[in-house]
């Protein structure tokens, strides 16, 4: 097994170029329901004679002149709502799509053309209505954690809370600023970054967000992103130690699904690396294990629901945390346990804490490494009291 710790800079994640094709991709969107939209307005002109119109040779009347204009209004709505990121353009694309469509029947001789263009923008109104009612899966599975949440209070953590822990993660808690803040009871956080399968695969850019809390293990993860330039939102649940993911592309037809046994333990590990990297607070949990020190490396156990898994945890001289291995978690193009370990860096203050913002996660082969994610933190809220809603 070869362990990454320094090598991270390495193929470094390009977020600008991904964001630049992300924003190339809405912007080229924004044009076409534009100028779509403009050009039934050539309809209104030539039913009120505003100006000679040689491009439409049906007649056209006025009452039929004002729905050329309702459909460039509702095209215009539509543009005004994506660009404002509303969550609800979509109903005023498919709006606007029905009455062009319609008139485009009606005047199929000069107008048939703009079909291309209707279902251009149909198709992106339907990826936004899978994408709505997809993510509200996932914020009810959210709500639904919160309503179960017991802590009504929550205590100030300690030199005394940390006393029994290994002395390097004593110092990476100190370090983090964690000491003297209140304990963790649940977390946000915010990333993006890029993805893949293996290495004959295109890297895929992503957002995400995700809810963990502590006491009764929830960690809900949900990621928007591109293949092949076209939408795909997947999300990762883990509830009480039972774990599924769910990828789909238009956030409608599934194009991967994964669950059962390989996927609980898998996602276990995933749990205690995200309390290790980005909740160092919740490292006195007592369903931790501290087995073993050899300098600045420390090895522990998480059990949870009768599954326990067991990781390395590698400190630099600053006491960053600066790797995580552990040989519990499955993949499934090897049909095999690889040691998966996320090596991270750059760390920073994000909300008064001292915390990580990049991190790859790489599976080791026999042969070779894969690095499979990287990832740029972003942002990172703790004890929240509802969904998207920081403490006051």
């Amino acid at each position: 097994m070869r362990i990454r710790i320094d090598g991270i800079s390495k193929g470094q994640l390009n977020l600008t170029s991904i964001k630049e094709s992300l924003n190339m991709i809405r912007i080229l969107l924004i044009l076409i329901i534009l100028s779509h939209g403009f050009i039934h307005l050539i309809g209104f002109a030539k039913a009120f004679q505003l100006s000679e119109i040689k491009q439409i040779t049906q007649h056209i009347s006025k009452p039929m002149g004002l729905i050329w204009l309702t459909a460039f209004l509702a095209f215009t709505l539509t543009a005004i709502l994506f660009i404002g990121k509303n969550k609800y353009w979509w109903l005023a694309g498919i709006l606007s799509v029905s009455i062009s469509q319609f008139i485009i029947i009606y005047f199929w001789h000069d107008a048939r053309y703009g079909t291309i263009a209707n279902l251009i923008i149909l198709a992106a109104s339907l990826a936004g209505l899978g994408n709505l009612k997809y993510y509200q899966q996932y914020t009810a599975d959210v709500e639904k954690a919160f309503e179960q949440e017991t802590d009504s209070s929550i205590s100030i953590l300690t030199e005394s809370d940390i006393a029994t822990l290994p002395d390097p993660v004593k110092d990476y808690i100190r370090y983090t600023g964690s000491i003297g803040k209140p304990k963790v009871i649940n977390f946000k956080v915010e990333s993006e970054g890029q993805i893949r399968k293996n290495e004959q695969s295109e890297w895929m850019p992503f957002t995400t967000e995700q809810y963990n809390f502590i006491s009764k293990p929830y960690r809900l993860y949900y990621m928007n992103a591109k293949m092949m330039n076209l939408p795909v939102a997947g999300y990762h649940s883990y509830k009480d130690g039972k774990a599924v993911m769910d990828i789909r592309l238009f956030s409608v037809f599934k194009v991967q699904y994964k669950e059962g046994a390989e996927m609980d333990k898998a996602e276990t590990v995933t749990f205690f690396n995200d309390m290790c990297c980005m909740a160092p607070a919740s490292l006195i949990d007592k369903r931790i294990n501290w087995l073993k020190t050899e300098g600045r490396k420390v090895l522990a156990s998480f059990t949870h629901n009768n599954t326990t898994i067991h990781a390395w945890l590698f400190f630099n001289e600053n006491s960053e945390l600066v790797n995580f291995i552990s040989e519990d978690r499955y993949d499934y193009d090897a049909g095999k346990n690889l040691p998966w370990s996320t090596p991270m860096k750059d760390y920073t203050y994000i909300n008064g804490y001292r915390l990580p913002a990049y991190a790859d996660a790489i599976y080791s082969y026999p042969e070779k490494d894969l690095c499979y994610g990287k990832f740029k933190i972003t942002n990172v809220v703790y004890n929240l009291k509802s969904l998207q809603q920081a403490p006051q």
